[in-house]
């Protein structure tokens, strides 16, 4: 098998501190927690920003800042977040893609997101496509439930995109695709030949399906975007804690974690950099 790629989704846009004090908000908490990640076996950071309040943000300048710190002492992968948070325009959420990141996330469809609406009409996620190539952006397309993945072949039809293509699967969240190892399964048989995947398991399905990832030749995220607990009612001390514990059991099963660079060459960066 491929090495596995750890991507950390360390913020979020929904967490506070109420659900776990431990979470990094200013973009040196942000930085420094990105930097223990990737000593611990993470290639991608993820990133979602916070504001002065600690409210969620797309603001390319805070965004500008935190990718720099994190630059400055690592080699991760920035992986931007184009998802922001529900309730953000369009506009508001395409922002970070102007920075010309590695990759940032392409969500190719419309899902219930707890009690609100994750709303991505096609024709904006075409233009977020279209955004990304002309930037020399590989999306990751974020997958929360089947449609979305033929959604994404739908641009690739259309000639915006082109194979192969990955994927995350966001699995678990309230409203779309529950975070079960047999939908994980259909997930993975629904895409090209070619294609990689990881698996974003919210809350307690993050480690079963992060386990299965790992035996299946795909990719995991973790973090407290995704999931805020070690065990069953302990608070992680930290998002590199949840790295570290992927990158123990892959080793316990005899696979090997990619760093960022072998990330690149595993997701094609190379050629687009």
């Amino acid at each position: 098998m491929e090495p596995l790629i750890i991507t950390v989704a360390p913020v979020g846009a929904e967490i506070s501190r109420q659900e776990n004090p431990n979470l990094p908000i200013t973009p040196r908490e942000i930085a420094d927690e990105a930097i223990l990640c990737a000593e611990k076996g993470a290639s991608i950071i993820h990133l979602h920003v916070r504001d002065e309040e600690g409210k969620a943000t797309q603001a390319k300048a805070i965004f500008q800042e935190t990718i720099a710190l994190i630059k400055k002492n690592s080699n991760l992968i920035i992986q931007t977040s184009t998802g922001g948070a529900a309730w953000m325009t369009a506009e508001e959420r395409l922002q970070p893609v102007e920075l010309k990141p590695e990759m940032a996330t392409l969500t190719t469809g419309t899902v219930n997101f707890g009690e609100e609406i994750f709303s991505n009409p096609m024709p904006v996620v075409e233009i977020f496509a279209k955004a990304m190539v002309a930037q020399g952006v590989k999306p990751e397309i974020e997958v929360f439930e089947v449609g979305m993945i033929y959604n994404a072949l739908r641009l690739v039809q259309n000639k915006v995109l082109q194979l192969p293509l990955h994927f995350d699967f966001v699995m678990g969240v309230p409203g779309g695709i529950p975070g079960e190892v047999r939908h994980l399964l259909h997930l993975v048989e629904s895409i090209p030949l070619g294609s990689t995947w990881s698996v974003a398991g919210i809350g307690r399905s993050e480690l079963p399906l992060g386990t299965m990832a790992i035996i299946m030749g795909g990719h995991v995220r973790v973090g407290f975007e995704d999931n805020v607990y070690y065990t069953k009612g302990v608070l992680a001390d930290s998002n590199s804690q949840l790295v570290e514990r992927v990158a123990r059991i892959a080793k316990e099963l005899g696979r090997p974690v990619a760093t960022p660079d072998q990330a690149r060459k595993i997701l094609g960066l190379a050629s687009i950099t």
